[in-house]
């Protein structure tokens, strides 16, 4: 993802990773990797509040991280963020999409596809409460997402989807996909911003006939196939190969130049985590 974005995005990147939870590996890692391709990072964190009730499981903890504290994890100063699943390969220049008018609205994620026609049976949201809810708006995926902070705090819209997670939350039938499901929820009150659809393509959703104009292509889990991400990549994206190859090679180049100092080799990283990396970009 890192990667895909670099190449095709022409002004200078930062990225944010949420700290708490990547990868020792990871950490160690990316100081590297930024200065071999020349961006910004830092690591943002933010503690859980006491009064706000807990996640237990750690990919339900990331999926809030991903939407709860936008308002208080990132500095004063910045304006505007672009949330980047890690499983998702960029193909256009994000400063596009950075420089988009949203129209006022504090978020713009884009909705989910409905050209599958074999995945009508899995489209919760076209049926029973999401349907009576969501009163005719799209339901969004959560895979890419843009945040104007600015407008996002001028609103107070963190403490309108902190008061909602509060009172969903407690219901464990409630929030299934956190990360997507509040923002969906709450957008009557915390407007959403609807992408233009090639902005996020993923063969579990989008038709064939769309894939050629897709800006970015993210490996959504297929409730229907249940296929290994790392295996639909390569046959899904024809790029992956190369960049998953280049990410290998850096690694390897990497690590085995610090093995001359170290007397403990440190694990590889990981592409089998990439669920656990979640990252944004500051264009």
């Amino acid at each position: 993802m890192i990667l895909s974005v670099l190449k095709n995005t022409q002004r200078p990147v930062k990225f944010w990773f949420i700290k708490n939870y990547l990868s020792p590996q990871f950490k160690d890692f990316i100081p590297h990797m930024a200065q071999e391709y020349g961006f910004d990072y830092e690591l943002i964190t933010y503690k859980w509040p006491t009064w706000l009730h807990k996640q237990k499981e750690k990919q339900r903890i990331i999926w809030a991280y991903k939407i709860l504290f936008l308002d208080v994890i990132f500095p004063l100063s910045l304006k505007k963020v672009i949330f980047v699943d890690a499983d998702q390969v960029v193909r256009t220049d994000m400063g596009v999409l950075y420089d988009m008018d949203l129209k006022g609205r504090p978020l713009a994620y884009t909705p989910f596809c409905d050209n599958n026609r074999d995945m009508d049976g899995y489209r919760f949201w076209g049926q029973g409460f999401w349907k009576d809810h969501l009163r005719g708006k799209p339901y969004h995926i959560s895979a890419l997402y843009v945040v104007d902070l600015a407008k996002f705090r001028q609103m107070a819209a963190g403490d309108t989807l902190r008061v909602y997670y509060e009172t969903l939350s407690k219901d464990p039938n409630s929030l299934s996909n956190l990360d997507q499901d509040l923002p969906n929820y709450a957008q009557h009150t915390v407007p959403i911003f609807s992408l233009p659809q090639e902005w996020l393509w993923c063969e579990s959703w989008c038709g064939n006939s769309t894939k050629s104009k897709a800006k970015t292509i993210d490996l959504c889990n297929n409730p229907m196939t249940k296929e290994p991400k790392l295996q639909g990549a390569k046959r899904i994206i024809p790029e992956w190969v190369d960049l998953d190859a280049e990410a290998r090679a850096l690694t390897a180049r990497i690590f085995g130049e610090e093995l001359e100092t170290r007397e403990t080799p440190p694990s590889i990283v990981s592409h089998e985590q990439d669920d656990m990396l979640e990252s944004k970009a500051e264009l």
